[in-house]
């Protein structure tokens, strides 16, 4: 995991393990054992299928959550802390439109490591890739119970590109987006607002940020804009579109940490400029709702440096489209706290809103935000956020949650909380198990819904 101070989540830098948060692939140890212990193996494995057969994904997730659940009963009680915090105010005559649209998607939930899973290779059923690293299917029961949580939004983040056509033209399969647009409808129904967009397709084969796959790159995102802004034309401002997921130099060292002296890095944030005009350009010319539906998009990488850089430019919206165009930023921060390995020098399980340490980083994020887009009248919304487990330091995660969304709503910003992961050494930041649509952590919930009025 390289160190950064804000970050990815949604699976940039994933593990196929038992958590579900993983790389495509997954490796398998071999060693060399007795007859005996094979003769046992053999036996477990037979007694196994009479049970009810060899161990899935799925079952593999629901162990984990057991586990998890039985972890649960040795934690202290934990409580959400009170906090006041003013709400501050626009400058005077600015257009609030945006600002108070992004108001309206107060806290929301990532649907991660499901339709953003991909691989180097394509598999022969396509569709399970939606289940190849959380290890389970989307249902609608699991989206009713978001909703009635308290959560007014929904992000689904999708990579298409396991699943286009191979003769340049990108042409999606039919069966994929049937199925990513189910989902969107069982939040539709909901009466949820969601977020759509190209996640994990950040790479020289299909978009990236240099000129010399410049060309490559437009044509790539024209043309998945094109078949989603058809397919979604008539959804109204319930459903919005993200151009790109944490666009950036991967591979490089400058992956996570954009350095400005850096000829490359300069040419890679004018690229992404490009490539989020050329997306609005693309749904807006499909007509529809997508005629002033609302978009978001990010600077380099969606850091908080890549929104707030001096060669950082908001795309022009068509003429007649005032303030339609939200800002997106990921920020899990502070980096030691929200999202270093517990393994690594520097990391800690620690958090205290009477420690300046603690909630310095966090109200240089929002204040910057919110000096340079919010005050103006440009809506901000935090589409990635968290707090990853470290040996049950819940209300530690649960203070932390309550004061990130009570200084972002103070500065009318809204956030969506990342999720999967429960149990292994990976970015363990889930709170919601799919497989009985329960919380791990309520108190986390309660927070965030406490503070996102």
């Amino acid at each position: 995991m390289k160190k950064r101070f804000l970050i990815m989540c949604l699976a940039s830098a994933m593990i196929l393990t038992n958590t579900g948060c993983g790389a495509a692939g997954s490796t398998t140890e071999t060693s060399l054992v007795s007859y005996e212990e094979a003769a046992d193996t053999l036996q477990d494995r037979l007694r196994s299928e009479l049970d009810g057969g060899s161990e899935s994904a799925q079952k593999k997730n629901e162990s984990e959550e057991a586990d998890m659940k039985e972890h649960e009963s040795a934690v202290p009680a934990v409580s959400v802390p009170e906090i006041s915090m003013e709400k501050r105010t626009l400058n005077e005559g600015a257009d609030t439109s945006a600002v108070d649209f992004a108001e309206k998607l107060k806290v929301g939930w990532n649907l991660g490591n499901t339709f953003d899973a991909g691989s180097d290779q394509n598999m022969q059923d396509e569709m399970a890739f939606e289940s190849l690293w959380c290890g389970i299917k989307t249902t609608k029961e699991m989206i009713d119970a978001l909703k009635a949580a308290g959560f007014e939004t929904l992000r689904i983040p999708v990579s298409w590109h396991n699943h286009v056509s191979d003769d340049g033209s990108y042409t999606i399969s039919a069966q994929w987006l049937d199925r990513v647009q189910e989902v969107v409808d069982y939040a539709m129904d909901n009466d949820m607002y969601v977020i759509l967009n190209i996640h994990h397709d950040n790479s020289t084969g299909y978009m990236y940020p240099s000129q010399e796959y410049a060309d490559q790159s437009k044509a790539y995102i024209k043309s998945i804009w094109s078949q989603l802004a058809q397919r979604f034309a008539d959804y109204d401002e319930h459903l919005l579109m993200e151009s790109l997921n944490e666009p950036r130099l991967v591979g490089t060292n400058y992956e996570w940490w954009l350095d400005l002296k850096k000829n490359e890095c300069v040419e890679a944030v004018k690229l992404i400029n490009e490539y989020n005009q050329l997306f609005v350009d693309t749904v807006r010319a499909s007509g529809s709702h997508n005629a002033d539906r609302y978009l978001l998009v990010p600077g380099y990488d969606a850091s908080l440096q890549g929104a707030s850089n001096e060669y950082f430019e908001l795309p022009k919206d068509t003429e007649g489209n005032e303030n339609r165009i939200l800002v997106e930023v990921h920020a899990y921060t502070p980096y030691d706290f929200a999202l270093q390995s517990p393994d690594e020098k520097g990391s800690t399980a620690k958090w205290s809103m009477s420690k300046r340490a603690s909630t310095s980083e966090i109200d240089t994020l929002m204040d910057t935000l919110f000096e340079k887009y919010v005050k103006n009248g440009t809506g901000v919304v935090i589409d990635e956020f968290g707090a990853r487990d470290k040996g049950g330091n819940t209300q530690a995660r649960v203070d932390f949650t309550a004061y990130y969304i009570a200084a972002a709503r103070a500065r009318r910003i809204s956030c969506w909380w990342d999720n999967n992961a429960f149990a292994g050494n990976g970015e363990n930041f889930g709170i919601f198990r799919r497989s009985d649509c329960t919380f791990a952590y309520p108190e986390i919930v309660e927070a965030m819904m406490k503070y996102c009025k």
